[in-house]
């Protein structure tokens, strides 16, 4: 059997995928601060409605994608070339059909879209013009050569489809600074966002042409297969739907309930995390092929202690941000957005609560994915989204934002992620999951004190603009590193990731 180069494409698409994540958080962040300045806080908010209706739409994908990068890793594997043709095509008569399940989904909702923005509507907008262009822009992603990207993905090419991004996002967003700058206008802004999605398809398309020529839409697979292949779409759907709601009803909610201005100041604080949530799914993005072909080709014994070594890593990462969480977030937003839009010291505390939960779920739903455990895990997503929503409009009538943020992990911690894991554990590692868990519980203890000394020892530093929160940065992960050092020093876990990134090092090198 062949097996990729994973280290290799590992550090590749982590490189490269940083340089994209530091990218797309500096320039958005950049925009965020001209719309406001240019044409005001209700457009953020306004952006940040439609990305969440739109993400809702995505369900229609019903996690196509996934299901065909993770059939191409046993052909990659053993170099069959015609069944990774065969299964391209199929790929892209899949995704015809989502786009244009998306289109006339999308068009039928149309007329409920005012409904769900309770106040600060923009006068000068039409919000059905500005709704059907962000629609076709996710429409366009599905119908022109998407189906090209599993290729760059199943051979772990991360670093391929960061360089392509890069290069097309730097002119959408010339562009767009152009038009909220020069003509201060939020329709030539939307516009450009439809023709970067344009762009970013082909150049990707042309791009995957070339690396691997040999890999066309052609060709059938055995029924069998096809019908392999639709079981696994099927066990994803209501994962799609689970993730659509998570991810989109918080801002929903806000935005009935509590209106545009509100969630824009929501969304502030959510788009630090989420930035950073995005530097470590750089991670598991890179490494997710890798798993799927070790998985196939190395014995479970190193699987499992690969998987103990992931779960080190990301949670020594995690400890970390939140120790920068903890001594950043408000004077960074005080700096940005002003004292007028800022929350309360306690929805720092809830946002590093639910950062912790979501990334360390990410590591488990990474090794779920490319095990392709999705037939016993068909349920979770759903049940949980479900219960978050339910919670979410209860919550919210009594106590407001931090209800809606609340929500969302308590769905987290005592629903979703216990089922996670236990798939996890029976049906793939069948290892004894109470010693794992032990272990994960040290590492958030470890993280918990960690982020209190951060906070004591960074309370004492006063506040002096940009210097302040630099020399605030460089203690919160000193503090954070070292704590961790000492404690971990240790395992065996800290001792095979030192080595790892020794080695990577070398082969950077």
């Amino acid at each position: 059997m062949a097996k990729i180069e994973r280290a290799g494409n590992a550090v590749k698409g982590i490189v490269f995928g940083s340089v994209l994540k530091v990218y797309q958080i500096i320039i958005p962040f950049i925009m965020r601060m001209i719309m406001i300045y240019y044409l005001g806080i209700e457009y953020v908010g306004l952006n940040s409605l439609f990305s969440s209706i739109l993400y809702m739409l995505n369900i229609a994908e019903l996690g196509v994608g996934a299901a065909m990068v993770y059939c191409m890793y046993e052909p990659i594997a053993i170099d069959d070339d015609l069944t990774i043709c065969a299964l391209m095509k199929l790929y892209q008569k899949y995704y015809r059909i989502v786009g244009l399940v998306i289109a006339v989904t999308g068009g039928i909702l149309t007329p409920v879209i005012p409904y769900l923005i309770k106040s600060d509507v923009p006068a000068d907008i039409n919000i059905y013009i500005l709704y059907i262009l962000n629609l076709s822009a996710t429409v366009l992603s599905y119908w022109l050569f998407a189906y090209r990207n599993s290729i760059l993905q199943a051979h772990q090419r991360i670093d391929v489809i960061s360089k392509v991004t890069l290069m097309t996002n730097t002119i959408q967003y010339i562009l767009q600074f152009m038009a909220l700058i020069i003509l201060r206008n939020y329709y030539a802004y939307v516009i450009l966002l439809l023709f970067g999605q344009i762009l970013t398809n082909i150049v990707t398309a042309i791009t995957s042409v070339r690396l691997y020529p040999a890999f066309k839409p052609y060709g059938e697979l055995e029924d069998e297969k096809v019908k392999e292949i639709n079981q696994r779409i099927r066990d994803l759907f209501t994962a799609k739907i689970g993730g659509a709601i998570t991810n989109s009803a918080d801002s929903i909610v806000i935005s009935m309930f509590m209106g545009l201005k509100i969630l824009a100041v929501y969304q502030n604080y959510y788009y630090i995390m989420y930035a950073v949530c995005g530097f470590i799914a750089v991670i598991s993005a890179s490494v997710t092929a890798g798993i799927g072909n070790s998985l196939i080709t190395e014995p479970m014994e190193k699987n499992y202690f690969d998987f103990k070594k992931f779960t080190f890593i990301i949670c020594f990462l995690l400890n970390l941000c939140c120790c920068c969480f903890v001594a950043l977030y408000q004077p960074f937003i005080k700096l940005w957005a002003g004292d007028g839009l800022m929350l309360g010291d306690e929805y720092v505390i809830l946002f590093c609560i639910l950062f912790y939960l979501l990334q360390l779920a990410m590591v488990w739903a990474t090794v779920k994915d490319a095990a392709g455990l999705w037939h016993a895990d068909r349920y979770r997503p759903l049940i949980g989204s479900v219960s978050n929503l339910i919670m979410n409009l209860i919550f919210v009538q009594f106590i407001g934002l931090y209800g809606v943020i609340l929500s969302t992990i308590i769905s987290y911690a005592f629903i979703s992620m216990p089922w996670l894991i236990h798939n996890i554990f029976r049906l793939l590692y069948k290892a004894d999951i109470k010693k794992y868990l032990s272990q994960v519980f040290v590492y958030v203890v470890v993280g918990v004190l960690s982020c209190a000394v951060t906070g004591v020892v960074c309370g004492l530093i006063p506040e002096m603009g940009i210097t302040g929160i630099g020399i605030k940065g460089l203690v919160a992960s000193f503090i954070g590193i070292v704590l961790q050092v000492l404690s971990f020093r240790r395992k065996e876990e800290y001792k095979a990731t030192k080595q790892l990134i020794i080695n990577l090092s070398k082969h950077g090198g």
